[in-house]
């Protein structure tokens, strides 16, 4: 899979996820693109390292309690904790995504937005904002451009816009400079994780008007 993969994230996105300072919802992107890309992961393995050497050589080293020995000793005894029960195998939707969803894709809470477009928007803090969005095979995405950073990653299917293609794996980053109009391709409906950390900005009346409503 991770070698099918084209779009990859950027080191100052994988530098705030190791730090621990993006949004929630930036770090659901980010924590899904890792499940499915050996290449970011191995990136990100490399930050986290460069994290904790820092603080080895930044914290003091803290006195252990008298009963730290016989503490740990008594948690060895109690045996290994009992394993979770094992995740059901799902085509579409990774690990981080099943925690949010509740389950895999046929759990997801679909809205309709128009045009055969649907959306099921996360619960996360809200200095960003998360959602799956379910474009029909052959449908567009309205002309639209930035008025922050968005994060788009196919989970299902494919799209392709003015910058290139994008498939399963593949994140599109964009910024106030892009306006695009992404179009799933006709072979199969498309699903992708959407992040934004402020509201798109729409060239069309329709898609403006509804705007509050959708939370887009």
């Amino acid at each position: 899979m991770s070698n099918e993969i084209k779009h990859h994230l950027t080191d100052d996105l994988l530098m705030a996820y190791a730090s621990g300072t993006l949004p929630e919802a930036f770090d659901l992107m980010v924590a899904t693109h890792l499940s499915l890309c050996d290449h970011c992961r191995a990136r990100a393995e490399s930050y986290d390292a460069v994290g904790g050497h820092m603080l080895e050589d930044q914290v003091e080293a803290a006195p252990l309690s008298a009963d730290a020995l016989s503490s740990t000793m008594a948690l060895i005894a109690q045996g290994a904790p009992t394993p979770k029960p094992a995740r059901a195998k799902c085509d579409v939707l990774p690990a981080p995504l099943q925690d949010y969803v509740g389950g895999d894709v046929n759990s997801i809470r679909w809205k309709p937005i128009g045009m055969g477009v649907k959306q099921a928007i996360l619960p996360t803090s809200r200095d960003a904002t998360a959602r799956l969005l379910f474009i029909p095979a052959g449908a567009a995405v309205p002309d639209h451009g930035h008025k922050g950073m968005e994060l788009t990653m196919v989970l299902q299917g494919a799209f392709s816009d003015e910058v290139d293609h994008f498939a399963r794996g593949d994140v599109e980053i964009a910024d106030e400079d892009l306006e695009h109009t992404p179009v799933a391709d006709m072979s199969e409906d498309c699903i992708c994780l959407a992040v934004t950390d402020a509201p798109l900005k729409f060239n069309s009346l329709i898609p403006r008007l509804v705007q509050p409503f959708l939370r887009i």
